[in-house]
């Protein structure tokens, strides 16, 4: 404590934590104004005292030895109690666990894969229990020694139980610190196909123990039903599936596509409308751009986001594919190399998912279109028919003047909220700023709408004259003139048409969206990235996080000392010696030892970077679920897929206990136990 009326000089020491102190509380205590004096201790006293605990200690001491006893014999008569047969049936079990947890860590299937009309082979579940009886599994030998030759050791039904036991155990473990933590927030992934039908990808973002953020995924959720049928299944999974409290919920944020992207954007309100502390935020894995073109429901929108995500997955086929599309750059600016070069470089890897890609979408147009009619005539008949087939398809889209013209619009109307978007994934200085300069982007997007003649003008020219260099002839939809024809409304001109249904939908639909996005309680709560020592610095400490702080001020441990606990915590860095770097990040903040003697400040952050559009700050493991997940999707035929191999495959690296999914099995199936002696009854359905 400093006092400022003193006529010395005070000066902190390095180590020195601004701590808030209570001057006046005894005051109102009566019985804190007249204590007794403590009694001075004679040596007597002392010796009566460290007699007295040292008997207490050598008392403690036998009464741990009698405790440990009890519990050691109490052990011992559990082991006692199971049977031989039970023993066995145990060590049994946790052999087929292991089958089963090796199959989904290294993404083996269950079934071969076995063309129609050929003979089967064992299964692979089948072939890994055989393996490990002829390798000295006694418990698995001794189970199915008595098994006739070509049948299968379990049915599917028991597979089915195994997997459920095992998907369970790694999903208990990952919520078990969820619930430690209380505070998380609700991500989904793009639709996934298993068996025929669709489910969504479902994600926690939450803080562990060591303070550090991590999303994890936790399990796939058929997507049927309309909007509030899919609110109240993602509601029941979240409570009485996971265990957790949606009130604990802090945001939310959906990666879809087409018209998958309009329904989730229902979903997201619907939960809001229930739940108003989950925010809505895009996600910090998508950037903002091609987050707001797929939220645009419109058909002509949504052809060019499809076909960027089709020229994605077409040149990760082949390496050969991406030098076709190189050469085709080489070919188109021959006279140029240094666009060449730098449009090579852009292309070289994900260029499909960057903040800039319907810039270099244009930039590439014609290069693009010069390497699918390439591929597509095939001379050296090095593709197969598959490839060439779907360049062709391609070509196609890419030489329609809709698709152009709809490509060049949304290129200008979201260069006002690129940089935006950037900053969004950027450091938590640039999030700051990016907070910050919301109402300049909004002001920006509303004076275009307000002037749609004007840019409209200006981007149709624009769209007109690529066009001209492609040779692709301007024209309106042909779906649009055939609906039309029988209305007898006259011809209407392409500029018009296109301003009316693209251009002014689409600015209308980007300010919608932003707003949505980005409400009052969203822009509060990353206003208070301020409380990061480095933005401090930036503002000169000059910042008012207590104007913004009320936005999760139920969640503090002491709302009522958070202003008093600022002022100490702005003190703390302003007054730091030279030597003291500030920390740039949450992550690092709030791995400072003394972090803890500022509880609100703690809580708070611990709260705000659970917030899906901030970046995981230690990506090389928080990243590793979600890239499993579209590593097990691109390496798994449909056919092949199993949601329970997928979980325990995407959370390898969640730790499991066999033991664990050995009781719990027990304990659900109870039936499967021997009784008194006798083996259960070995099912012989072949799958």
């Amino acid at each position: 404590m400093v006092c400022k009326t003193s006529p010395y000089r005070t000066v902190l020491k390095d180590t020195a934590i601004p701590t808030i102190f209570d001057l006046t509380s005894h005051l109102k205590n009566p019985h804190s104004r007249h204590r007794k004096r403590i009694k001075e201790l004679t040596e007597e006293d002392i010796r009566r005292i460290k007699e007295r605990r040292l008997a207490s200690s050598i008392e403690q001491l036998h009464s741990k030895k009698d405790i440990e006893a009890t519990e050691g014999q109490d052990a011992a008569e559990e082991e006692i109690k199971l049977s031989t047969e039970e023993k066995d049936f145990r060590d049994y079990l946790r052999s087929l666990f292991e089958i089963v947890v090796m199959l989904g860590k290294q993404n083996i299937p269950l079934e071969t894969n076995v063309p129609e009309g050929v003979e089967r082979d064992p299964s692979n579940f089948q072939a890994l229990l055989e393996y490990r009886i002829n390798a000295g599994d006694e418990a698995l030998r001794r189970r199915f020694e008595a098994t006739a030759v070509n049948v299968e050791y379990l049915s599917a039904s028991q597979q089915s139980q195994l997997l459920e036991v095992c998907e369970g155990t790694v999903r208990e473990e990952v919520l078990m610190e969820v619930r430690e933590s209380r505070f998380f927030s609700l991500v989904t992934g793009d639709l996934v196909e298993f068996a025929g039908e669709r489910h969504l990808p479902l994600f926690l973002r939450f803080v562990d123990q060591s303070n550090a953020l991590r999303e994890e995924f936790l399990d796939f959720l058929p997507f049927e039903g309309d909007e509030a049928s899919l609110v109240e299944k993602l509601e029941t999974q979240v409570t009485d599936g996971w265990g957790l409290r949606m009130e604990d919920c802090r945001g939310q944020a959906h990666v879809a596509t087409g018209t998958f992207a309009t329904k989730m954007k229902a979903v997201a309100v619907g939960l809001m409308g229930k739940y108003p502390m989950a925010m809505h935020t895009p996600c910090s894995t998508c950037a903002l751009n091609i987050h707001l073109a797929n939220s645009l429901p419109f058909p002509s929108v949504q052809v060019v986001m499809a076909t960027l995500r089709k020229i994605d997955v077409f040149f990760k086929q082949s390496p050969s594919l991406q030098a076709e599309l190189e050469k085709a750059i080489s070919v188109y600016h021959q006279e140029n190399d240094e666009k060449a070069a730098e449009l090579k470089e852009a292309c070289s890897s994900n260029w499909t998912e960057q903040h800039n890609v319907f810039e270099l979408t244009v930039d590439l147009l014609e290069s693009l279109l010069l390497c699918m009619d390439c591929i597509r005539d095939n001379e050296n008949v090095k593709f197969p028919d598959a490839v060439t087939g779907d360049a062709y398809s391609i070509a196609e889209t890419l030489a329609d003047f809709e698709f152009i013209v709809t490509l060049v619009i949304l290129k200008n109307a979201l260069s006002f909220t690129r940089a935006f978007g950037k900053n969004l994934q950027g450091e938590a200085l640039d999030v700051f700023f990016a907070a910050n300069s919301l109402t300049a982007v909004l002001h920006s997007l509303n004076e275009v709408f307000d002037n749609i003649e004007v840019y409209h003008e200006f981007w149709f020219e624009e769209a007109v004259n690529l066009a001209g260099t492609m040779e692709i002839p301007v024209k309106v939809p042909r779906l649009f003139l055939r609906k039309h024809r029988s209305a007898d409304t006259g011809e209407i001109p392409p500029e018009t048409y296109f301003k009316e249904y693209v251009t002014v939908p689409v600015i209308r639909g980007v300010i919608d969206e932003v707003d949505d996005i980005f409400s009052q309680s969203n822009l509060k709560a990353l206003k208070c990235l301020s409380l990061v020592p480095a933005i401090m610095g930036q503002m000169k400490f000059n910042t008012s996080e207590e104007n913004h702080a009320d936005v999760y001020c139920k969640d503090l441990p002491n709302p009522d000392t958070l202003p008093a606990e600022l002022h100490c915590w702005k003190i703390k860095w302003k007054h730091r010696s030279k030597e003291v770097r500030l920390p740039s990040t949450i992550h690092e903040t709030l791995q400072l030892s003394d972090v803890k003697f500022f509880p609100n400040v703690n809580c708070f952050l611990k709260v705000l970077t659970t917030l899906p559009v901030l970046m995981l700050e230690d990506s090389n493991s928080s990243e590793t679920s979600r890239k499993r997940l579209q590593t097990y999707l691109s390496d798994t035929p449909i056919k092949h897929r199993c949601k329970s191999l997928a979980v325990l495959h995407i959370n390898s690296h969640v730790k499991h206990d066999l033991d664990v999914m050995v009781d719990k099995y027990c304990r659900l199936y109870p039936e499967d136990e021997p009784e008194h002696g006798v083996e259960a009854e070995i099912s012989t359905v072949v799958i």
